[in-house]
């Protein structure tokens, strides 16, 4: 509640070193303060691709990456009915391949970057503009922790990260031409960047900052929550099959859609409980008090800096019942999963700051749990039910999913 009460007196972001650079100095939605360019931006993220217009054009897409997964999924049950599956291979592929659309228009395969002399695979591309991204992020800079001493030198620090960003800035603007060529030939289909292009109130880098965001968190977040979602479904085939009986009572035959979403209460449950039990982001990016004011009863002083643990907030005993239980009724009232409930994770954020990609995340991922259970009965690789470890403040499953799949009768 504090987020949204005090929100005048703690809006203003104060970055770690290693995302200061990576983000431009706050030159993202998700990152800049707030003020004037971050209205304008979350307005251009909204039309140009998060809102519910944007969102509709973009549907196909989705679908479509919907059927490659659960093709990949029956072509490798056929090969190999007994052997684990790696979940996350399937879905990361999937996932960047929607975000490259929906960012740039196109699912590339390749791009020819003048400063390395040749061409880069789309598996390099993934590598340089989000797993390298994502891992240098994490990275600690002891000055972050000692301001007074931040005129003392971290070269190793300071030489990696920014080597990740100009590699990532080279490989972005040579997607982007690539792309600016195919629109000026009339090849390229809806999207991000072709929005921004036309509005022509951003500069080039501001451009590539904010399509590289798109790209990013399309690739990542939906991801983790998805994994987790699927690693307790298999590790609970009571819910599972609680979960199945009720897309049976919904869908009959018919295969699932995202318009059946507001109509399986129970997996709005199954996702809103993994958000709060495997949190994506466990910590917020930390917050500049700009006025003295009172959080929880305590007087904060002005220049305090904030940090929202949204982990403890989620394993708080006083809020939730046995808190380390993954137990997805407790979102539910009666039967009903209530709209409200959505925000008690805090896992999007809240306030005027709210995540501005929580409906797409929560149609990816709530629309693939529902196929995948639709289609499959999902089981644990054997000794992995105790595997809950994360990598640090990302929220991955340290070990990535492996399942046995089984088809559901008449779904071969």
């Amino acid at each position: 509640g504090a987020i949204v009460a005090k929100f005048s007196s703690i809006s203003t972001r104060k970055l770690p070193k290693a995302l200061s650079v990576l983000s431009r100095d706050k030159t993202m939605v998700a990152t800049c303060d707030y003020g004037d360019f971050h209205k304008m931006v979350k307005r251009f993220v909204m039309a140009g691709l998060l809102g519910s217009s944007a969102q509709r054009k973009f549907r196909e897409t989705r679908n479509m990456m919907m059927d490659n997964m659960l093709s990949t999924f029956h072509t490798l049950v056929t090969d190999d009915p007994h052997a684990p599956r790696n979940f996350r291979e399937v879905f990361k592929e999937e996932l960047f391949r929607l975000s490259l659309i929906q960012g740039l228009g196109e699912d590339v395969s390749s791009v020819y970057v003048k400063e390395f002399g040749r061409d880069i695979s789309k598996d390099e591309i993934y590598q340089i503009i989000v797993a390298d991204m994502m891992m240098c992020v994490i990275e600690i800079d002891w000055r972050d922790f000692f301001p007074y001493l931040s005129w003392i030198p971290n070269k190793s620090f300071d030489t990696a990260v920014a080597t990740t960003e100009s590699r990532r800035t080279t490989v972005m603007r040579a997607l982007i031409d690539q792309q600016k060529e195919r629109i000026a030939c009339g090849k390229a289909k809806t999207s991000y960047l072709d929005f921004l292009l036309a509005e022509n109130t951003l500069a080039d880098d501001q451009v590539t900052m904010l399509v590289w965001e798109a790209i990013i968190e399309g690739a990542d977040t939906t991801l983790v929550t998805t994994e987790w979602a699927m690693y307790e479904l298999a590790k609970n085939p009571e819910k599972q099959d609680r979960l199945y009986r009720e897309i049976q009572e919904v869908c009959g035959e018919d295969m699932v859609t995202e318009d059946h979403l507001p109509r399986l209460p129970y997996l709005n449950a199954v996702f809103h409980e993994t958000l709060r039990r495997h949190s994506p982001v466990s910590l917020l990016p930390p917050r500049f008090v700009h006025e003295t004011t009172t959080l929880a009863g305590y007087k904060v002083q002005a220049g305090t800096e904030v940090i929202v643990n949204v982990y403890a907030c989620n394993m708080d005993k006083k809020e939730w019942e046995e808190p380390e239980e993954w137990r997805p009724e407790r979102f539910l009232n009666d039967g009903r999963f209530d709209v409200a409930d959505m925000y008690k994770t805090i896992a999007f954020g809240a306030g005027r700051r709210v995540c501005a990609g929580s409906a797409q995340a929560t149609a990816i991922s709530c629309a693939a749990m529902a196929r995948f259970v639709q289609e499959f009965t999902w089981t644990l690789k054997e000794g992995d039910e105790d595997k809950v470890d994360t990598v640090q403040l990302m929220g991955y499953k340290l070990h990535p999913l492996y399942v046995y799949l089984s088809p559901r009768r008449g779904r071969q």
